[in-house]
């Protein structure tokens, strides 16, 4: 499990803020945790993260990798908005059996379990969450997820991680058109892979470069592929690449 920052977000123009900046919708907190990003203004992918419901507050959940450069970002759009950001010393906690008292369904899919956010570390976890992200075609900070990134190509409808119907913010004018006037040509797919091939090895098919490959887990593994050039004899290194089915 990646090692995660949590932030505090508090003051009366919180709700509003965000709403202004982030790809979901504020108004689904009051569901449980929201599933977002926060993009350049050319749409592109800048942090994924989760919002949580508080007492008092909006928390924010986001690889540490990311954290500083989010609050900065964060910081930089505030201006005269009364909203505090500040890091709490809590930890993320994960589970795939009941969702505790304190815990919150995980958006993205039903089979990554709960997320909840505690005082203290998560003492074992076990779980092969590398696994779990493969088989359900989730993506990854810093793996799949890169400043490269167009969100719907990564699958954030999907994943419930993207509102088209909030309107306005930062990135937006870029997704929207891409929802409405083009089918995607490039994206995430689960592909089985035979062979040895790391993650980071360009797919081939005719010898003509069509993707790379990402998360692997066992013979399946994430991959971005150009889709209309994907398709049978599709090699990786010296391993061979089948679209899953």
């Amino acid at each position: 499990m990646t090692q995660r920052t949590i932030f505090s977000l508090t003051g009366p123009d919180t709700q509003h803020f965000l709403q202004g900046l982030v790809t979901n919708d504020i108004e689904r907190l009051q569901d449980g945790l929201v599933y977002a990003a926060i993009l350049t203004p050319q749409g592109k992918y800048l942090a994924d993260f989760f919002l949580v419901p508080a007492d008092d507050s909006i928390l924010l959940d986001v690889d540490t990798s990311l954290a500083t450069g989010l609050m900065t970002r964060l910081n930089m759009y505030k201006l005269r908005a009364d909203v505090t950001i500040s890091e709490t010393g809590l930890h993320l906690h994960r589970g795939l059996d009941a969702v505790p008292a304190d815990g919150f369904a995980d958006p993205r899919h039903p089979e990554l379990g709960w997320r909840a956010y505690r005082d203290t570390p998560q003492d074992t976890d076990t779980t092969d969450w590398d696994a779990l992200r493969v088989a359900h075609c989730v993506p990854e900070t810093g793996i799949e997820l890169t400043p490269d990134t167009y969100i719907l190509e990564a699958g954030f409808e999907r994943l419930h991680g993207v509102d088209f119907r909030k309107g306005c913010y930062v990135g937006q004018e870029v997704t929207a058109r891409m929802k409405h006037k083009t089918e995607l040509r490039k994206g995430l797919a689960i592909v089985n892979v035979s062979g040895e091939a790391t993650a980071g090895t360009p797919i081939q098919r005719n010898d003509r470069d069509i993707g790379t490959l990402l998360t692997r887990s066992g013979d399946k593994a994430i991959a971005y592929l150009r889709f209309d050039r994907a398709g049978d004899d599709m090699t990786a290194g010296s391993a061979t690449v089948q679209l899953a089915e």
